[in-house]
């Protein structure tokens, strides 16, 4: 049996570009690649290899020799062991720097397109304090930092309230303080594991599939609402309304308190029953006068004033003059179609999650807007020749696909029935390029405009617009 090979460490590795999913890039002393995974561009750092490719290496600095001007000092306290919030050691301007970097190396390289000069992209005016959903998980046996392993103390509390450790999908990170989402996101979080501990109830334990907390999601709006959803690995009514109580006498100014009680493998809720203990089954959230009703297993965007920007942004492309069919392809909840629809002849909104679909309805009648219709399913199976024929064929296409991008079907189904325009919204630039190469016989690209809507970490949207040729 042969011996097994050990990773290498290159020494004074310089650190000279960023790559994709938060990760540098450096050069090896044999001239191939290194991803190092904790490093600035601009740093000088030994490099300790973790994994061997044909043509590249993967990395973790392990000891620096000089640190980049682009360096700043993380704020959290959790940073580095916590995986949430990857650039949080680079200043903001180099994070947004790259992403437009990204973005443009992406459309060039993958969707091999001619590019006019990219729009510098939108940064966010709040870098921290900006998402409006958390989703926190409880565990009875936490993961023990660094520092209090080498401690040598014994740990009786091992409850845990917090993030997944990356990669390790039963170990949580106790979080003190996050900074993601605004007051009073940290303070119902910390009663909650405090109250809970303090009661005897048993925190969850994903390996033995046991306990009585699972995860709590706090959801908030622009407008002051706030949602607090427990799910329960199990019932037992008087610890549940015994916590519920406390947290509503402790924050009484909770819009909705909701719980779910799964037991299966899994903590995904969208096909649990969700149970309203107190007050609304929804929060609300405002723009431009239109309201729309945000429920538990509702899909919004993450970062309420960059959403704002963004759909300004499409709608600017889109350049409706009031006489248009529109369709918006992957319309979720309808945000989009009813953010245009004022300056539309008609919105078409088709997204595959019938819940998304009826919110989508309720939120046109809510802001008595008539010229929406809102369809639910496969979108390469309802976006067919029979349903445009029906519904007529569209002037303008707005497409936001999930990360995957669009199904090929669907590109073809597009490139079938040739709309004018199509303003391209997307969160994976890369997939987005690839569709793009698809399009580009019959598409001529005129406008790029990255947004950054999740400061602190190397994902970045970008909306491109696009004209028949």
């Amino acid at each position: 049996m042969g011996r097994k090979k050990k990773n290498k460490l290159f020494e004074a590795v310089e650190v000279i570009d960023a790559g994709a999913k938060g990760k540098s890039i450096g050069k090896a002393p044999d001239g191939k690649v290194v991803f190092i995974n904790n490093a600035v561009p601009g740093d000088v750092a030994d490099i300790q290899t973790i994994k061997k490719r044909k043509s590249y290496y993967q990395g973790t600095a392990v000891n620096f020799h000089e640190y980049s001007s682009k360096r700043v000092e993380p704020v959290c306290q959790h940073f580095g062991t916590c995986g949430g919030c990857k650039w949080q050691f680079m200043d903001y301007k180099y994070q947004l720097e790259y992403k437009q970097q990204e973005i443009e190396n992406n459309l060039r390289r993958i969707g091999k397109v001619e590019l006019p000069e990219t729009t510098p992209i939108l940064g966010s005016k709040e870098i921290y304090f900006y998402r409006n959903k958390m989703e926190f998980s409880f565990s009875d046996s936490r993961w023990l930092t660094m520092e209090e392993i080498q401690s040598g103390k014994d740990f009786d509390n091992k409850n845990a309230l917090g993030f997944h450790i990356p990669g390790m999908w039963d170990k949580i990170l106790d979080i003190k303080k996050c900074h993601l989402q605004e007051d009073p996101s940290n303070a119902i979080r910390n009663f909650i594991k405090i109250f809970a501990t303090e009661n005897d109830m048993q925190f969850f334990n994903a390996r033995e599939q046991s306990g009585f907390l699972r995860t709590l999601m706090i959801r908030t709006s622009s407008t002051g609402e706030i949602m607090v959803l427990l799910q329960l690995f199990e019932e037992d009514k008087e610890k549940r309304e015994l916590l519920l109580d406390n947290i509503l006498a402790e924050f009484p100014e909770i819009t909705s308190l909701q719980y779910v009680i799964n037991s299966k493998g899994n903590d995904t809720i969208y096909d649990q029953e969700v149970i309203c203990y107190h007050g609304r089954d929804h929060i609300f959230e405002e723009m431009e006068g239109l309201r729309f009703k945000i429920n538990a297993k509702s899909f919004y965007q993450t970062n309420s004033a960059q959403a704002y920007e963004l759909y300004k942004i499409t709608r600017d492309f889109a350049d409706l003059k009031g006489d248009e069919i529109v369709y918006d392809l992957y319309t979720g909840t309808g945000t989009i179609a009813q953010f245009v629809a004022a300056k539309a002849k008609k919105v078409i909104g088709v997204e595959a999650v019938p819940e998304a679909i009826k919110d989508a309805k309720e939120n046109a009648e809510r802001n008595n807007i008539e010229n929406t219709e809102f369809f639910a399913g496969d979108m390469r199976k309802v976006f067919t020749r029979d349903f445009i024929n029906i519904h007529g064929n569209p002037d303008v296409i707005i497409t936001d696909p999930p990360r995957d991008g669009m199904h090929k079907d669907v590109v073809a189904q597009i490139i079938g029935i040739l709309p004018q325009r199509i303003v391209y919204v997307s969160c994976n630039s890369a997939t987005q390029a690839r569709d793009l190469e698809m399009l580009d016989e019959h598409y001529k690209v005129t406008k790029v405009q990255p947004v950054d809507m999740f400061p602190q970490t190397f994902h970045v949207e970008n909306v491109v617009c696009l004209e028949r040729r």
